[in-house]
């Protein structure tokens, strides 16, 4: 699993590759706790386009992304989410939590 986070000027987008599998939870984990805790105020966008995979431990991750940032009155969308992640999100309820984009 590879995480890439970058910083734009309105945004930050998270570029997901991988299986977001326990095995990656952790270190993918780490990589994401500072858009948790931080004060600026910019929206989140996470490209999942080469995202093959997510398990439960990934989605407890991304809800914590979205919790905390939306209490802070920012947005988190999920972008270009493949049919077979877009199910598991379906099936646990967490489709009704996001936002998705198509793009």
């Amino acid at each position: 699993m590879k995480t890439i986070i970058e910083e734009l000027d309105e945004k930050t987008i998270v570029t997901m590759i991988g299986s977001l599998d326990t095995a990656a939870a952790i270190e993918t984990e780490q990589a994401l706790k500072p858009l948790t805790t931080r004060e600026e105020a910019k929206d989140i966008e996470i490209e999942c386009q080469e995202l093959e995979y997510i398990a439960s431990s990934g989605l407890r991750i991304l809800l914590d992304v979205l919790k905390k940032n939306k209490a802070k009155g920012r947005r988190v969308i999920l972008r270009n989410v493949n049919d077979d992640i877009k199910n598991v999100f379906n099936i646990t309820g967490f489709i009704n939590l996001f936002e998705f984009d198509p793009r």
